[in-house]
């Protein structure tokens, strides 16, 4: 597995060993002592969450407070996103920046997302599915979302035009009358 750190530290694109021949493909999306070993994080990952969504769907920006805030380990088993990260840690020194990286079934690229971080995708293959690994559980009481094209954070997405967005996520609050992590 290769590791890549991010112009914010924190967040890690993984790129898998892939064993390819006539056959196909065989990886190992993932193994708890790699993981370890390449971040030096020891992660007791509780859900697995699947998202199927069709070409111009954005899903996000999306985060939980404290004490249910989650850490995600994100990957696209079938088409290609778009992935981002926000640094909504108070005290950190990329507070309110943000990181993307494209993931899809091809790269087989994962992205590490802390806690304390907002993310979000936005669709660019006709379909993608995402699978993505949580620290903590669902909380709905908890869960926050920011607004995708908040002009503080300033995300560069790439696609032009309006993208579909479920009831909640034209509900997301800007950066500014966001609830951080200390």
């Amino acid at each position: 597995m290769r590791i890549r750190l991010l112009s914010i530290p924190d967040v890690v694109a993984l790129d898998p060993t892939v064993f390819a021949d006539d056959r196909g493909v065989f990886f190992e999306s993932y193994n708890r002592q790699v993981f370890k070993a390449a971040t030096g994080l020891d992660i007791d990952f509780v859900q697995d969450n699947h998202s199927k969504s069709k070409k111009g769907v954005l899903r996000g920006l999306h985060y939980q407070l404290p004490p249910k805030a989650q850490g995600k380990l994100v990957r696209v088993v079938q088409g290609e996103v778009f992935d981002v990260a926000v640094d909504l840690r108070r005290s950190s020194p990329t507070f309110g920046q943000w990181v993307g990286e494209v993931l899809s079934a091809d790269n087989k690229r994962q992205l590490w997302i802390p806690e304390g971080f907002a993310h979000g995708f936005v669709v660019l293959s006709d379909v993608a599915e995402c699978l993505y690994k949580t620290t903590d559980y669902y909380a709905p009481q908890y869960e926050r979302c920011l607004i995708w094209n908040d002009p503080t954070i300033g995300i560069r997405w790439p696609f032009d035009g309006e993208p579909i967005l479920s009831g909640k996520d034209r509900q997301g609050v800007t950066f500014e009358q966001a609830e951080y992590f200390s």
